[in-house]
């Protein structure tokens, strides 16, 4: 069966553009023209994935977000934006989206994401998924031995935070936080991966599933707005930047 894309677009070219393109590449697309009818299709006929223009006249993509979060419709979104700055990404990703791509875009990448966003939805198969230079998910996930975290088969802990994988829940100390889907994904590499530093094209490949190359902010942003939830007044900063190679999950 092919997957299926509810797009929400109110631009008719980019609408009828971005519908045949993806149905050439196999999906199958609902469009609509506007935010009450992503909405109404969403909940009549509930997509394995959403493509949502933010700026639509009436609800915009940012409102449908945050209804279907808040209905507990853990669909994942990408959302298309003209909106370049870091602020603007962020709200995005507050109102519960996964990913995002800015206009103007290539459909390449819009169908690199998807792709990735679909993947981390699908069930995995018993014997793992290939993972970066052909190495099982489980050895990076897991990281070398010494790596400092404890973990079982439903909860993992590092750095004075726990997750609980199953139900998809995060802790630091007793306060527990609020995360999306990537933010959850990208804390649960870094947690399994305590102490080690992971450079950006494997971060890139863990959790997007294609590395968008040195130009793109992505990575930062979410890492950014990681930072923001797990921080806390006179707390240890617990993500590291390490400037040129990537990011480390460590308290000081």
């Amino acid at each position: 069966m092919p997957q299926t894309v509810l797009l929400a677009e109110d631009d008719r070219a980019i609408r009828h553009a971005l519908e045949r393109a993806l149905t050439l590449e196999g999906y199958q697309v609902t469009a609509v023209a506007d935010g009450v009818e992503a909405l109404a299709q969403a909940h009549r006929t509930p997509p394995d994935v959403l493509l949502l223009d933010v700026m639509m006249p009436g609800i915009d993509g940012l409102q449908v977000c945050r209804v279907l979060r808040a209905e507990g419709d853990r669909t994942p979104i990408l959302m298309l934006t003209a909106l370049v700055e870091t602020a603007d990404r962020i709200a995005g990703l507050d109102a519960g989206a996964d990913d995002y791509v800015v206009k103007p875009f290539d459909v390449e990448e819009v169908f690199a994401r998807l792709r990735a966003l679909l993947r981390r939805t699908s069930p995995v198969p018993a014997n793992g998924v290939p993972g970066p230079s052909g190495a099982s998910a489980d050895v990076l996930r897991e990281g070398p031995q010494s790596s400092p975290f404890s973990s079982s088969d439903k909860q993992i802990s590092a750095a004075g935070l726990r997750m609980d994988l199953q139900a998809r829940r995060v802790w630091r100390a007793e306060r527990e936080l609020e995360l999306t889907r990537t933010e959850f994904e990208l804390l649960e590499l870094l947690v399994r991966n305590a102490g080690i530093v992971l450079d950006h094209s494997t971060i890139y490949d863990r959790i997007w599933g294609y590395d968008f190359g040195p130009g793109s902010k992505n990575l930062a942003v979410y890492v950014g707005y990681l930072r923001r939830k797990l921080d806390e007044p006179g707390a240890p900063q617990l993500i590291h930047t390490v400037r040129g190679v990537g990011y480390v999950l460590r308290e000081d």
